[in-house]
């Protein structure tokens, strides 16, 4: 593991407000850093917005507005949500902010001094909506784009070309050399079958039909297409390119692992062109581009137009923000498409959150403050039952920074969850109603220390998406400061005498049907 880490979220397009498909990859890029940050990596989390094209000039346009007071509006509601949602990022980049045009400008004229950009003409087909151009094979007989489905309309304007053939031998080679640089490895297979084998083209980096852009500095009838635009923002959030480039050469340098969470409709962007545009201006690559899932709405896509958008700001205000983050982080793998719909999210809740960990933790509270005043007992003399739980503790601790730090969120989530089942049937097992009524009181002790430490160590480990939980849960078992440190998951029952507090239960069970009628109606 490096000692820097570096994640960034796509910058989200304002077109139209954060529903809680951007939520989820947010919320699992803040996961990531969280982890990281718990385990005294030094971290970066880049979000953001990218906000120039053509299509968001027409949205202006049509709401009466300029481009940029639309931006404006719009950028401002996605950090409103970020903040609801507890992300913890570290910087919100526009692509409308000085630092972030002069850097992209930069990076324009090293590309062009280099030789690797020229002036043509594009003749083909055009997505407004996704701001891309097509061939005639890729749009077939329909003329649909492969991305989004919508029509696409016959285009040709004079823009500049990015020469990407020049750097297809490299952008292979580094492929072959790190087997992960694209994950999960279908993305990879994709990229190189459908983009790269039927023959590359050379990349529109420019384009004149519309002026909300930012400006070529050696044409200023030109302004740059979106992806040139929108890429630079994970290396001009970082000071590249400007006398304050300290964060740039902290977090982009070889100590720093380099990740890119991006959704699948984005993938080709930055898998195949940002590497050939660092290449470029000579620049290291990422580590990793992690293509996350898309996730529907009782199985549609999600669309403003369809009237089926989540906001996950009514769910936090009913629910809290860690069901929200726990349902979007363990309902589906991460880097598996997903589905929200009411029923699961209010069972997923109810089966992890309520009566699992929160159950633990207010029958163990309770018997510690009904068996020992309050404390939580010595540790002595374990029998095999406590040798097992010591042992799959350990276990846990190990798979799950294992599956961390590979990216596998919900699998290392996985994980912590078969300890709080274990914990949970250990109580079952060990009857320690019946040890009180023995006068064992010793073995009974045992007990209450290793549900003790099974739930502060499961605590901790959940706590990069439990971000309100774990904070009360250590309050209640009255763990000091040092205590709180990550290190002490690897040590076991190592609380004895501290003071344990009866609260509320954590999660309350929710009522499905209810609860299903309220979520369905926030899309009626």
């Amino acid at each position: 593991m490096k000692n820097k880490f570096y994640i960034t979220t796509p910058i989200y397009y304002p077109s139209a407000e954060a529903h809680i498909g951007h939520a989820y990859c947010s919320t699992m890029c803040d996961i990531l850093a969280r982890y990281k940050r718990m385990r005294g990596v030094e971290t970066y989390f880049l979000t953001g917005t990218d906000e120039h094209g053509e299509k968001i000039q027409k949205k202006a346009l049509e709401k009466g507005v300029t481009p940029q007071q639309y931006v404006d509006e719009i950028s401002a509601k996605f950090k409103h949500l970020w903040k609801a949602m507890k992300i913890s990022n570290d910087d919100f980049i526009r692509t409308t902010d000085e630092k972030h045009i002069k850097t992209v400008q930069k990076v324009f004229s090293k590309l062009y001094e280099n030789g690797d950009i020229y002036l043509g003409k594009y003749e083909g087909w055009y997505c407004t909506p996704c701001e891309s151009f097509w061939t005639d094979t890729q749009v077939g007989e329909d003329h649909l784009c492969p991305d989004c489905g919508r029509p696409v309309h016959r285009d040709t304007e004079e823009c500049y070309f990015f020469k990407t053939q020049k750097y297809l031998p490299d952008l292979l080679k580094y492929f072959d050399e790190n087997p992960k640089f694209i994950t999960p490895v279908a993305r990879k297979n994709e990229m190189v079958n459908t983009f790269i084998k039927p023959g590359l083209a050379d990349l529109s980096i420019s384009r004149t039909t519309f002026d909300w852009g930012v400006p070529v500095l050696e044409n200023n009838k030109h302004v740059m297409y979106v992806w040139l635009d929108a890429l630079c923002n994970y290396i001009s959030a970082l000071g590249y390119g400007s006398d304050n480039d300290e964060l740039f050469k902290k977090f982009w340098g070889e100590d720093s692992e380099i990740v890119h969470v991006v959704g699948a409709d984005i993938t080709r962007f930055h898998t195949i062109y940002w590497p050939m545009f660092l290449k470029g201006i000579n620049l290291r690559m990422p580590d990793r581009v992690f293509v996350h899932g898309l996730l529907d709405l009782n199985g549609e896509k999600m669309s403003k137009s369809k009237g089926n958008v989540v906001s996950p700001l009514p769910l936090i205000d009913r629910y809290g923000v860690d069901a929200v983050r726990w349902f979007l982080a363990k309902e589906f793998s991460f880097g598996s498409d997903g589905r929200f719909t009411p029923e699961l999210f209010a069972e997923r809740v109810n089966m992890d959150l309520a009566n699992n960990f929160g159950n633990l933790v207010n029958r163990t509270t309770a018997m510690i403050s009904k068996y020992f005043e309050g404390k939580v007992p010595a540790y002595k003399n374990p029998g095999q039952k406590e040798k097992d739980i010591e042992e799959l503790t350990r276990k846990t601790v190990q798979k799950y920074e294992l599956l961390m730090d590979d990216l596998q969120l919900t699998e290392a989530f996985d994980a912590v969850v078969e300890l709080l089942n274990a914990a949970n049937k250990y109580i079952e097992e060990s009857k320690p109603w019946e040890l009180s009524k023995s006068g064992n009181i010793e073995q009974l002790g045992n007990v209450m220390a290793v549900l003790a430490n099974s739930i502060i160590t499961c605590a901790k480990l959940l706590s990069p998406a439990l971000v309100e939980t774990a904070p009360k849960v250590f309050v209640l078992f009255g763990l000091s400061k040092e205590q709180e440190k990550y290190e002490y998951v690897n040590k076991f029952c190592v609380y004895e005498g501290n003071v344990v507090t009866r609260g509320e239960p954590l999660f309350p069970r929710l009522d499905v049907k209810v609860e299903t009628e309220f979520i369905q109606s926030l899309t009626a």
